[in-house]
């Protein structure tokens, strides 16, 4: 348990321990359990063009003033220690502001379905992720309990002197993050963290139907409908939502569904043709097309391509997000 404050002192919440591309590294995303922690800059440059899904639980905090992150078409603002927990399979991007680079550490972690025989408990654990708002920002004390573990992992990191833990070095990690895990569900009634909405009523309208679109894909989705679910004109929408997302709403549409296929794709055995039904494409034909023009390579061609050995040979590039 955290040591207390002695009365009558004051202190500064401590900082996480910051250095610029370094990881600490437990198994690999082969295995049913991994860690990587990756701790680097990301700046305008480097933004994301569009929301991405993966098969694991993702942490990310931000370590600099102010940034913006999407969770399923929707924006959050979030500013320095703020801890954003993600879900697997959950479309999400990163959007930094373009005066300096701004700092993060991003936690991607994996554990067995079977909880190793603690199925319950670690399911109890997780449950911070699953939240509609899966952002947490915690008061001083509750947020000094947290750095401070994260800080005793980078600490072990640089004992083991090597950014892949072996050995002993594995399981110290690995009980440290449970700890970890521990004090953020204890912590969750403790969350501070208030939406903010965006500067204009007009763009609040336009992710609302971005956000309708990322948790109806499957569905046949028309401009028309889209439309009138925010009563507005369906002209007036189309204009405004390229305004805004960068994206027609079709080219939107297209994007939500092919990230999902993709993640199917990858995590499933299931047949192409089911997995085009199952994320909105009533013709095959036209999935194939869609998915060659965003992927460039046929839905076969990707399940192929992305195989295990390929990810593991990417593993940097998968996990920077």
């Amino acid at each position: 348990m955290p040591a207390r404050q002695k009365e009558g002192t004051l202190s500064m919440p401590q900082a996480i321990e910051y250095e610029e591309k370094h990881f600490i590294i437990v198994n690999d995303i082969e295995n049913s359990l991994f860690y990587f922690f990756d701790f680097d800059v990301r700046s305008t440059e480097k933004n994301m063009e569009f929301e991405h899904l993966h098969s694991y639980y993702e942490i990310h905090i931000l370590l600099s003033p102010m940034a913006t992150h999407f969770i399923e078409g929707i924006p959050y603002r979030i500013r320095t220690n703020d801890f954003v927990l993600l879900e697997p399979s959950r479309l999400h991007k990163s959007f930094y502001p373009s005066e300096t680079p701004s700092k993060r550490l991003v936690i991607t972690f994996m554990y067995r379905d079977d909880g190793y025989g603690f199925k319950d408990t670690y399911e109890n654990l997780l449950t911070p992720f699953h939240e509609p708002v899966p952002i947490f920002r915690f008061p001083d004390a509750q947020q000094e309990v947290l750095v401070r573990i994260l800080n005793e992992i980078v600490a072990l990191s640089h004992q083991a002197g090597s950014q892949e833990m072996t050995g002993a070095y594995e399981l110290m990690v690995h009980s440290l993050f449970t700890q970890f895990l521990y004090y953020l569900k204890d912590f969750q009634d403790c969350n501070i963290y208030k939406t903010e909405n965006p500067e204009d009523r007009l763009s609040e309208r336009i992710y609302t139907v971005a956000n309708y679109i990322h948790t109806h894909y499957m569905d046949n989705l028309t401009l028309e409908e889209l439309a009138k679910s925010i009563y507005m004109d369906p002209f007036y929408l189309s204009h405004q939502f390229k305004e805004v997302t960068g994206y027609t709403i079709t080219q939107y549409i297209h994007l939500v569904r092919i990230r999902n296929c993709q993640f199917l794709l990858l995590n499933t055995e299931d047949k192409i043709t089911d997995i085009s039904s199952a994320c909105g494409f009533t013709s095959f034909s036209q999935f194939n097309r869609v998915f060659h023009k965003f992927c460039n390579e046929s839905p076969s061609e990707y399940r192929k391509s992305q195989s295990t050995g390929r990810l593991l040979r990417e593993r940097p590039k998968i996990l920077h997000n």
